[in-house]
C-alpha cells in the first residue's frame, strides 16, 4: 500500500509540475533585464607592443660589422582582454595591469561597435590594475558595490571577452572570498568563483546580480590551460582604492608603517587572550618607523584597521598597502589582553639613493613584493648616465641576489662594488659600476 500511494503521489507531482512548468515562461527567471543595462558597459581591449629580440645570427660582432646589420631585431606582440567603463562621464576604463603592460597602443571596441585609441592614466602591478581613459560620449558605467558585503554562495555574473570570441557571459557563485598566497599579485584578497573565466576575460566585469561591480576578472586556475571552475577576480573596494591613487597620480604611492606581521593561530590567539583567530600579530617594529612612532609593540595583536575588523595578516597588508604617503590611520590592538587604539602617520618608505651609495645618486628606491624598485630617475646624475630607468629591479649585487634595500645597503658598505643586476621588463641586465 506504502509503495502505491507513494507512486501515485510521485506521478501527481510529476503532472502538477509538467502543468506548472507550461504557466512558467510568462514569468520565468532571467538575467537578461539586468544583462540589458550592464553589457553595454564591457568592452574589448586589444593592445600591441614591440619588443626588440636578439638574434642568433646576429652575435658575431665581425658578421655585424662587414654586413651593417643591426643588433637586434624588433617582434610585434598582441593582447587581447576585456574592460570595464566605471565612469561614463570622464571615460574611464577599468582592466588588468597585464592585459595593457609595455603596449604602445591600446584599442578600446564598445558593444556597439565604436573603437578607440585609449589613454593610460595609471597602472599598479602589484594588485594587475590599470585605468584607461577613452574620448568617448554616450558610454554606459557600471557602479561598483561594496564587495565586503558579499559572501560566500551569492551569484555573480562574469562578462568578458574569451579567446576573443566577442562579448560572453556566464554565471556561478561566489566559491570563496579572500584569497591569498597564490603568488599571482603583491596585493591578493581575491573573490573566488565558479562562473567560467577563461583567456580574454581578464579586466572583465564580474556583477551580482543587481548589476553592480563587485570585482574585476583576473586569473584562473587552469592545470590544462582552460578554465576548471575556479576563477579569481579582484574585490570592488581594492579597486577602488586603487583607481584614487591613479586618478591622482598615475601610480599607487604606497607608503610604509614599519612592521613585520604574522598569522594569528589558534595558539597564538589563547597565548594573547584574543577570541577567535581572526588578525595578525605584529612580529617586528622597525626603529624609526611610523609603527614605532605611533607607539606600536611586538606582540601586539591587532584586530582592527580604521575602525573596521581585519581578517588575517594578508588583509593588514592590503589595507596597510594601499594607504597614502601622510595618510593618518587608526590601529586597534590586543596587548596583555587589553585593548588599546593607536593613530599612525603612515610614511614615504622611498629611499634616496645617494644614501646607500654616489653610484645611485638620482636614484628614488623602494622594496616592493617583487624586490627593489626603481620608483624615480633624474636625469644627468649618476645613475641616470649609468643607464637606470624608472620601473626596474635591482636583483643582485656583484652577481648575488638581492631582495631589500637593507641588503643592498650593506652590500655596498662592506663589498667592493663592480656591478649591479637589474631586472629590466622580461630581460636581466648586468651594469658595470665604474
Amino acid at each position: 500500500m506504502y509503495k502505491i500511494n507513494s507512486y501515485l503521489i510521485s506521478l501527481l507531482l510529476l503532472i502538477t509540475g509538467q502543468f506548472a512548468f507550461a504557466q512558467l515562461p510568462m514569468g520565468v527567471p532571467s538575467l537578461a533585464p539586468m544583462l540589458r543595462t550592464v553589457t553595454p558597459a564591457v568592452v574589448n581591449i586589444s593592445s600591441s607592443s614591440r619588443s626588440r629580440v636578439s638574434s642568433p645570427l646576429f652575435n658575431d660582432p665581425f658578421f655585424r660589422h662587414f654586413f651593417d646589420l643591426p643588433d637586434v631585431k624588433e617582434k610585434k606582440e598582441q593582447s587581447r582582454g576585456s574592460g570595464v567603463i566605471i565612469n561614463a562621464r570622464k571615460g574611464y576604463v577599468l582592466t588588468n595591469n597585464h592585459v595593457i603592460a609595455k603596449a604602445t597602443k591600446i584599442a578600446v571596441t564598445l558593444r556597439d561597435g565604436r573603437k578607440y585609441t585609449a589613454k593610460l592614466i595609471g597602472a599598479d602591478p602589484e594588485t594587475d590594475v590599470a585605468l584607461l581613459k577613452i574620448p568617448a560620449q554616450n558610454l554606459t558605467a557600471i557602479p561598483l558595490a561594496n564587495s565586503d558585503r558579499l559572501e560566500v554562495g551569492d551569484f555573480v555574473v562574469a562578462i568578458g571577452n574569451p579567446f576573443g570570441l566577442g562579448q560572453t557571459v556566464t554565471s556561478g557563485i561566489v566559491s570563496a572570498l579572500g584569497r591569498t598566497g597564490l603568488g599571482i599579485e603583491g596585493y591578493e584578497d581575491f573573490i573566488q568563483t565558479d562562473a567560467s573565466i577563461n583567456p580574454g576575460n581578464s579586466g572583465g566585469a564580474l556583477v551580482d546580480l543587481r548589476g553592480k561591480l563587485v570585482g574585476i576578472n583576473t586569473a584562473i586556475l587552469a592545470p590544462n590551460g582552460n578554465s576548471v571552475g575556479i576563477g579569481f577576480a579582484i574585490p570592488s573596494n581594492m579597486v577602488s582604492q586603487v583607481v584614487k591613487h591613479l586618478v591622482r597620480y598615475g601610480e599607487v604611492r604606497r607608503g610604509s608603517l614599519g612592521i613585520h606581521i604574522q598569522q594569528l593561530n589558534p595558539q597564538l590567539a589563547r597565548a594573547f587572550g584574543v577570541q577567535g583567530k581572526k588578525g595578525g600579530v605584529i612580529a617586528k617594529v622597525l626603529p624609526g618607523s611610523a609603527a614605532s612612532k605611533a607607539g606600536l609593540r611586538s606582540s601586539d595583536v591587532i584586530i582592527a584597521i580604521n575602525n573596521k575588523p581585519v581578517k588575517s595578516a594578508a588583509d593588514i597588508r592590503n589595507r596597510i598597502g594601499l594607504l597614502s604617503i601622510g595618510e593618518r590611520v587608526r590601529i586597534r590592538v590586543i596587548r596583555k589582553r587589553r585593548t588599546y587604539n593607536f593613530t599612525a602617520v603612515i610614511a614615504d618608505n622611498r629611499i634616496k639613493g645617494r644614501a646607500i651609495s654616489n653610484y645611485l645618486q638620482g636614484l628614488s628606491l623602494k622594496d616592493t613584493s617583487k624586490g627593489i624598485k626603481v620608483v624615480k630617475v633624474t636625469k644627468n646624475t649618476t645613475a641616470g648616465k649609468i643607464g637606470f630607468l624608472k620601473g626596474d629591479f635591482i636583483s643582485g649585487f656583484n652577481g648575488r641576489k638581492l631582495k631589500q634595500i637593507s641588503e643592498l645597503k650593506r652590500m655596498f658598505k662592506y663589498i667592493n662594488p663592480r656591478s649591479l643586476q637589474v631586472q629590466r621588463n622580461n630581460r636581466l641586465l648586468s651594469v658595470q659600476l665604474k
